[in-house]
């Protein structure tokens, strides 16, 4: 049976994904300036291989980061809690979208947009569309049940 990647491991490899993707880089691109294949990228961004430390520092230098930067908002060690898996959950989702490039694509949009007026707009816009998405999911699955 496979063991499912570290959580500290998910994380730091969805950072490296995520900076990699700012950065318009490609895995095969990353990969050659490490002397990597693109599949060993893949499995350091999936988390299913664990990144050694000088090849931490390796690919921080690529991407111009801080090897720390691999570490904001990692899941910490201590016991879980409700209230800090309900947290964790939250802010992975978070990760995982802005590892999308969508969430790029929305996110960069998004921040060139310096009135504070229009941003709330479109996050009204935003939040309208997803109750609407919800309400009709909502009726499918009633009229799913009803059949």
């Amino acid at each position: 049976m496979k063991k499912a990647p570290d959580p500290i491991d998910k994380h730091v490899g969805s950072r490296v994904r995520m900076q990699r993707i700012l950065m318009k880089m490609s895995q095969e691109k990353l990969g050659e300036a490490l002397g990597l294949t693109f599949q060993q990228v893949q499995k350091y961004e999936k988390g299913t291989n664990r990144i050694g430390a000088s090849r931490l520092q390796q690919i921080s230098k690529t991407l111009n980061v801080p090897p720390s930067f691999f570490f904001e908002g990692a899941p910490n060690a201590q016991p879980a809690t409700g209230d800090s898996l309900a947290e964790e959950s939250s802010s992975q989702y978070v990760v995982d979208f802005l590892s999308t490039a969508e969430g790029l694509h929305l996110n960069r949009a998004f921040a060139r947009i310096k009135d504070p007026k229009v941003r709330k707009r479109v996050i009204d816009l935003i939040s309208t569309l997803a109750e609407q998405e919800d309400v009709a999911r909502e009726a499918d699955m009633g009229d799913a049940a009803d059949k």
